[in-house]
């Protein structure tokens, strides 16, 4: 009976079940009442599920660290505010539709704090998309050439929340700067987005060029932003030295 109940287990794609009940089933595990063991089962699956969909959201927005809140270096040089990350760990600023800006020069780890922000968001169950800016203008390109700029535009506007990373390192051309403006406009008072550059946001206006559509543009996305301005020296530097 419990050979063909394991099986009826596999069948329904109880793998967290599966595994436990195997467990109980060994010579010299725990003893069980039978309240107990249902728990048991049930809590298994439910940690077997919850850890599967953290693991197929992680993959999915494929983030260029693997980042974790708890490895963030608080120095006293870095201009951070532990007790900010720390909010922004509970991701309530995903549920108040509110973007984050990270500024600071290189390598001073504003690639690191937005993954491990967007980590933190996956493991809450929210879906997330991690970008090179650069890397997601091309694919919008090529989107467009090749008839499938709808949905991924549909797609992006989906996420909870959208990291772009690297922003304003090539000044936008008209193109980019349209396809930036769609992002954004899309994402406004409905979702999420933070925004890592090296360039502090009063030089944005510039990179993203022609006037009315940078106003726009910063009108959305700045204003009532969250902000961290990075200082100190490259982190990847202060790594190279310590080693």
């Amino acid at each position: 009976m419990n050979t063909q109940t394991l099986e009826q287990m596999k069948q329904l794609r109880f793998y967290g079940m599966h595994r436990a009940f195997s467990e109980t089933l060994q010579a010299g595990s725990v003893q069980y009442t039978n309240d107990e063991l249902i728990a048991h089962l049930i809590q298994s699956e439910w940690d077997d599920r919850y850890n599967r969909k953290i693991e197929r959201l992680t993959k999915a927005a494929k983030f260029r660290y693997k980042a974790i809140i708890e490895n963030i270096n608080y120095d006293l040089g870095r201009n951070i505010d532990k007790n900010q990350i720390q909010r922004f760990a509970n991701c309530d600023f995903i549920k108040n539709e509110d973007n984050i800006l990270i500024t600071g020069s290189t390598g001073v780890g504003k690639s690191y704090i937005a993954s491990a922000i967007g980590y933190q968001a996956c493991t809450l169950g929210y879906r997330v998309m991690y970008f090179n800016t650069n890397k997601l203008f091309t694919k919008m390109k090529t989107a467009k050439a090749d008839g499938s700029y709808l949905k991924e535009i549909n797609r992006l506007e989906k996420q909870d929340l959208l990291i772009l990373d690297d922003f304003g390192l090539k000044t936008l051309d008209s193109a980019n700067r349209h396809i930036f403006m769609e992002i954004i406009e899309d994402r406004h008072g409905k979702r999420s987005t933070i925004i890592a550059s090296q360039l502090p946001t009063e030089a944005w206006h510039q990179i993203i060029g022609e006037q009315t559509i940078a106003d726009a543009i910063l009108d959305r996305l700045v204003h009532s932003a969250h902000r961290i301005n990075l200082k100190g020296e490259s982190m990847r530097k202060k790594l190279k030295k310590n080693h």
